[in-house]
């Protein structure tokens, strides 16, 4: 995910007890300037999240995991794969994930006549960026969401540190995701949520020699 920045917009007054800070919803948004740029808003658990436009690093490494995803779906034909789509779990969790992948089934029972996602995707892909403020959004907020929504996997590129992890539902089902494998760019990347998918975690970064 992109760069986070504070908030520019509260409405009343805020503090940093968590029993009397501001809860944000959908309905919040609409009261916000639009951008200009690609800035995402997102509301995770009454939070809001501003985030700005991102690295050359971030996009590369979007595109070659949504590349990757696109040409096994391309062969199995099992599903779709969506960059940056609107996820609309409640009118205080919304999120905008970097990549998400749907089976057919799956994309028929969540998709709004809008054209937002109204139920989670079966995978999220994130890409990490700079900032502690970042970590904890990504590691943190988005991890709890994803488990609590019914997201099955969850994967988070650090381009930095050219590796990925990946997180899974547990087998015994229940609202959160358990961390699988931190794997490094020499490793490769399987799922049983993609049967024959595989691609070796560095190719979904920029070339070091540039």
């Amino acid at each position: 995910m992109t760069t986070t920045t504070e908030a520019p917009f509260t409405r009343g007054a805020t503090n940093s007890s968590a029993s009397t800070a501001k809860r944000f919803t959908i309905a919040d948004l609409a009261d916000i300037p639009q951008p200009w740029d690609d800035t995402r808003y997102e509301i995770i658990d009454g939070e809001l999240f501003v985030s700005s436009q991102p690295s050359a690093q971030h996009q590369y490494s979007c595109n070659e995991v949504a590349g990757c995803l696109r040409n096994w779906n391309a062969v199995s034909g099992l599903g779709w794969v969506l960059p940056a789509p609107g996820v609309i779990f409640a009118d205080d969790d919304n999120a905008a994930p970097d990549v998400v992948w749907l089976s057919r089934d799956r994309l028929r029972s969540v998709i709004g006549r809008e054209g937002h996602l109204h139920g989670p995707p079966e995978l999220i892909v994130e890409v990490l960026s700079p900032g502690a403020v970042n970590e904890r959004r990504d590691r943190d907020a988005k991890l709890k969401l994803y488990g609590r929504r019914g997201v099955d996997e969850y994967w988070i590129v650090n381009w930095q540190l050219r590796q990925m992890d990946v997180y899974r539902r547990a087998p015994a089902g229940g609202n959160r995701l358990e961390h699988v494998t931190t794997l490094d760019e020499d490793a490769a990347l399987e799922s049983p949520l993609l049967p024959g998918f595989a691609v070796t975690v560095g190719d979904l970064f920029l070339p070091q020699d540039l």
